[in-house]
């Protein structure tokens, strides 16, 4: 059963609360901001090491090209900023000035997909997975809780080249305890079944458990993987669920085209063709709301994949 202690800060804060932490002995890197502080918690960085804190206002392509400039001198530098803002606003400064030249510099992109839900669609990064992943020599993060929100900050300055790290808006539940372990490439099975696999990460980790709670009523017993690494990602973990589960769902709080779940029914089909379900938002924008209200509007919340993952087993049976 799905029994996790609440979270008291989301994955942004602790993301930049690290940043904070690993800046007190690490004097080589630097923070860019686009006047995002109070919303990216950038400003507890600011607030320690207001010499290594650069805010360049509301102009996210001269925040990345400002950034791959100093980073071009030999920096680590951390970029700052909303998800849809960093990866549409500035998707081509990206491309051509920081992973074209594989420069050092690391992404803290808040409020993705539903998350930012009250926010509304202008703020909900629905479509920032399929451009990071696409981009050649960008690796991205996506942590559920605190312990790998802490984490894939050290993961991502310790990375070469560029990282994009995908955070939430609000604290929801603590899944990791403080001496967990997670490198780049990497997954964890948070649950383990035998029926038919869940691939899922961030947000998406929490519903797909309560969809394997809702199951397991059901007689079907899920196994549950979290992909906190989407790139690179854990081909051999995932191969090693399907060979004894025989069923493949992802679930992504994202579009459905172009997210993971393509990703990984590609490889799936070229390795190990299954009965496949791919959950996602279905070529629409979201709406204003609460987070649990939207999610579930939208298909994304545990009873919803619940559903969608019987009738996989169904046919698969």
């Amino acid at each position: 059963m799905m029994d996790f202690a609440a979270a008291k800060s989301p994955t942004r804060k602790v993301f930049a609360e690290r940043m904070t932490a690993r800046g007190d002995t690490d004097s080589e890197f630097v923070v860019f901001e686009s006047d995002l502080a109070k919303s990216t918690y950038s400003y507890i960085f600011k607030d320690k090491h207001p010499e290594r804190y650069f805010n360049m206002g509301i102009a996210e392509i001269g925040t990345v090209a400002s950034a791959a400039g100093m980073a071009a001198e030999g920096r680590n530098v951390v970029v700052c900023g909303y998800g849809v803002f960093i990866t549409m606003r500035a998707l081509e400064a990206i491309r051509s000035f920081i992973c074209y030249p594989h420069l050092n510099v690391k992404f803290l992109s808040s409020h993705g997909g539903l998350t930012a839900a009250i926010d509304g669609v202008t703020h909900q990064a629905t479509e920032d997975i399929a451009f990071m992943t696409t981009i050649p020599q960008m690796k991205v993060l996506v942590p559920a809780d605190s312990a790998s929100a802490a984490a894939a900050f050290d993961i991502a300055l310790d990375t070469p080249g560029p990282v994009f790290t995908r955070l939430m808006r609000d604290p929801l539940f603590e899944l990791y305890g403080p001496g967990e372990s997670f490198k780049l490439g990497g997954s964890k099975v948070v649950r383990k079944g035998k029926d038919v696999t869940i691939a899922t990460y961030g947000d998406m980790v929490f519903q797909s458990l309560l969809a394997a709670d809702e199951l397991a009523k059901q007689g079907i017993d899920a196994e549950v993987i979290d992909f906190y690494s989407l790139k690179p990602w854990d081909q051999a973990t995932l191969a090693e669920s399907l060979k004894k589960t025989g069923a493949l769902v992802v679930a992504e709080n994202h579009q459905r085209r172009n997210g993971f779940g393509y990703e990984a029914a590609v490889w799936t089909l070229m390795n190990n063709p299954v009965p496949t379900e791919l959950i996602g938002l279905e070529d629409t924008f979201a709406e204003s709301g609460s987070y649990p209200i939207t999610i579930d509007k939208f298909g994304l919340s545990g009873p919803k994949i619940a559903a969608k993952t019987a009738a996989l087993v169904a046919k698969k049976r």
